[in-house]
């Protein structure tokens, strides 16, 4: 079961990404479009035919409050896939936020709505709306990532990582593990220890 999205502890992606053993992490590439944006919900995949976008369209018609469109653009990345009319759509239906490994414009619209969008870059050119030219809830795969629909999908200013829905509360309960050892790890460096020391690394390895 995944989390309540809503919650304002959400772990963040380097965390879940070290907790899940340094996996699910999408290509560095996808970023967000302002750096204080934050997503966490459940997947609704998308793959679209290079510089088509009605999939996406659909998806959103189909998507519920707190998931998060993510999309496959199958490597057509010259195109804005989604711009500020689907933003608004979007928040109409209380999504959490779109990923999409291509592109999309309106960016400045679309952080001033507040939407959470992260994507491989901004552009302008349109897309067309060839039918039978996508999938929607099906397995995709961006980056070395393979993502099934409901997987967690976590946004935030270092990046993009994907957690299978099959092990949200094993890795969620091991993320929050991990923040409880650096808080400790923080306060003995406050206290005057050096990283050496904490992690008792031999400093003569480095001579």
């Amino acid at each position: 079961m995944i989390s309540d999205p809503r919650r304002n502890d959400r772990l963040a992606t380097a965390t879940l990404h070290e907790a899940m053993g340094r996996n699910g992490a999408l290509p560095s590439e996808i970023r967000s479009l302002d750096p204080s944006m934050r997503l966490w919900g459940p997947a609704v995949t998308v793959r679209c035919a290079p510089g088509q976008n009605l999939a996406i369209h659909e998806a959103l018609s189909l998507a519920g409050a707190g998931d998060v469109i993510i999309v496959d653009a199958g490597g057509g990345y010259e195109y804005g896939y989604w711009g500020e009319i689907l933003t608004v759509a979007a928040q109409a239906r209380s999504l959490d936020g779109l990923v999409i490994d291509g592109g999309v414009r309106d960016g400045d619209r679309i952080i001033e709505r507040g939407f959470p969008v992260f994507a491989r870059r901004r552009c302008i050119r349109g897309t067309g709306k060839a039918h039978s030219s996508g999938t929607i809830n099906r397995p995709i795969r961006i980056g070395e990532v393979d993502i099934e629909p409901g997987d967690l999908v976590v946004g935030d200013g270092d990046g993009v990582v994907i957690v299978p829905s099959s092990q949200v509360d094993t890795i969620v309960a091991a993320g929050r593990t991990r923040e409880d050892d650096e808080a400790r790890i923080m306060q003995r460096l406050q206290s005057g220890e050096s990283t050496v020391e904490v992690y008792g690394f031999d400093p003569r390895r480095a001579i």
